[in-house]
């Protein structure tokens, strides 16, 4: 966990699997009503999300956060799009990355950082399945160093 993060409150597992992460953004989120409620309480998905620049602002969609049960009509929409804030100079860049073929913006975790809410997104290119092929083989091997170094040990 990079230093500075706070609670992590729910974790994108799949997104190293499908993309190669080559820069990550701390960004904030524009929440309404009782959706931090929910999210301080763990119940937050990043399963389907992704992020997309639109007019010079980027916007987080498919970010399931599930309604606050206290919430009563002041509840919000769980699948709603949200606002994400970032410097004007990270817009720009992200701007120039995203047109460049196979580049995306991937949610990677969302955590509390000094009471606030936050998500760190990533720039990512999307890996081919022989890719994902080789991540598998390398980690299978690297376990299997791992076990035997253990069990050598323990002689």
């Amino acid at each position: 966990m990079p230093k500075g993060h706070g609670k992590t409150l729910s974790q994108n597992k799949k997104a190293y699997h499908d993309y190669f992460i080559e820069e990550t953004y701390e960004t904030g989120m524009v929440l309404q009503g009782t959706e931090i409620k929910s999210i301080r309480a763990g119940r937050v998905n990043l399963k389907d999300s992704f992020a997309r620049v639109q007019n010079g602002e980027v916007f987080l969609h498919n970010m399931h956060v599930s309604p606050y049960e206290q919430g009563n009509r002041y509840n919000h929409e769980p699948l709603r799009t949200r606002k994400l804030l970032l410097h004007r100079k990270e817009i720009s860049k992200l701007i120039g990355m995203t047109k460049e073929e196979g580049y995306t913006l991937v949610p990677l975790k969302v955590y509390l950082k000094n009471g606030f809410a936050k998500l760190l997104l990533g720039l990512g290119k999307g890996k081919k399945k022989y890719d994902k092929r080789e991540d598998l083989k390398r980690k299978e091997a690297k376990r299997d160093i791992e076990r035997a170094f253990r069990e050598r040990q323990k002689m």
